[in-house]
């Protein structure tokens, strides 16, 4: 690799003339800054920001975790995520775990050996050996999508349990008493709080409630789900998705049996994602403000790993909010 000092031999120049050009331009004659520039240019001369940020004792990079990047709602939240960040003139580095502890584990631990200014996690699980380990070493994290376990982290969520009883409420006063729920893996706590709020919601309503648990949360899932809610006597009159992946996949396998949505099938995913309103039925789904959700955690972890006074850990939870479209219309 071309180093600074190639710079500098090739321009006639010394070494801390080409670093003044780097770093601070404004102390360096025109002529003298022109001529190293172009050497830089001719050598293909890229800083080492690594060495940099090591003689400077903190890095400019956080660290974002989250479960699966095929989903858009962490798409989002990234998004909302480095807008905070750029703000703060901080670069993100996102990694999706596949919703695999084993997977999380190994970011994890490359985050802490890269030595990133902080880390923005959506764990699999908080019980996770890796997650303790890594809370060992002392690099600052902000769980989200979940909320804290503990008083000692901060954490950005959106209270699932009250999404879930969203969900089923709507589905009793549109009428169904036979509802399905297409849950994602129970490891998830997202998974078991939507799954406690619809059966919140049902308790003592005499609607019959079956669950159906899947692999992943993705349209795949959703399919396969769908398949095997079809061949089931008597059909259930509403489903209600853990996301809205696992929705659009099965109003894929209702469109594509002929079933009409919602004419006998009603459908509800979680997320709002795009797509849900997109989808050939409009999809009804519990909205979560994802954008917002990874631009507060990036603002906390930033607070968090200033040169200020050691911030309170805060536990941000957002209330979701149910969008109504054609999935559930009577």
């Amino acid at each position: 690799m071309v180093g600074i000092k190639d710079v500098a031999r090739r321009a006639g120049v010394s070494i801390g003339t080409v670093s003044n050009v780097v770093n601070r331009p404004e102390v360096v004659s025109h002529a003298t800054r022109a001529k190293v520039l172009a050497v830089i240019d001719e050598l293909g001369y890229v800083r080492d920001e690594s060495a940099r940020q090591l003689r400077a004792g903190r890095s400019r990079v956080l660290g974002l975790l989250v479960l699966d990047l095929g989903n858009p709602f962490f798409v989002d939240v990234a998004r909302g995520a480095e807008e905070a960040a750029r703000k703060a003139g901080l670069h993100v580095v996102t990694c999706t775990s596949s919703q695999q502890v084993d997977t999380e584990a190994s970011y994890l631990s490359m985050f802490a050996e890269q030595r990133v200014r902080g880390v923005l996690l959506s764990p699999v699980t908080t019980d996770a050996g890796a997650l303790c380990a890594f809370r060992r070493g002392r690099i600052p994290f902000v769980l989200v999508d979940r909320s804290a376990p503990a008083d000692d982290v901060s954490s950005v969520s959106v209270d699932d349990v009250v999404g879930g009883t969203l969900a089923g409420r709507h589905l009793l006063e549109t009428g169904h008493r036979r509802i399905a729920f297409v849950n994602g893996p129970e490891v998830l706590a997202q998974c078991r709080d939507r799954r406690a709020g619809l059966t919140a919601a049902l308790t003592g309503s005499g609607a019959e409630l079956s669950t159906m648990e899947v692999p992943a949360l993705d349209v795949a899932s959703g399919r396969e789900a769908g398949t095997r809610l079809l061949a089931r006597a008597p059909r259930p009159t509403a489903v209600f998705c853990a996301n809205d992946l696992l929705a659009l996949g099965v109003l894929q396998a209702m469109v594509g049996a002929g079933v009409p949505v919602p004419g006998e099938v009603a459908i509800i995913g979680y997320d709002d994602i795009e797509f849900a309103g997109a989808a050939a039925v409009p999809l009804t789904s519990v909205r979560q403000p994802a954008r917002l959700i990874g631009r507060t955690a990036a603002e906390l972890l930033i607070a968090e790993t200033g040169d200020g006074e050691q911030p309170e850990h805060r536990a941000v939870v957002y209330e979701p909010s149910l969008v109504i479209r054609e999935s559930t219309r009577r």
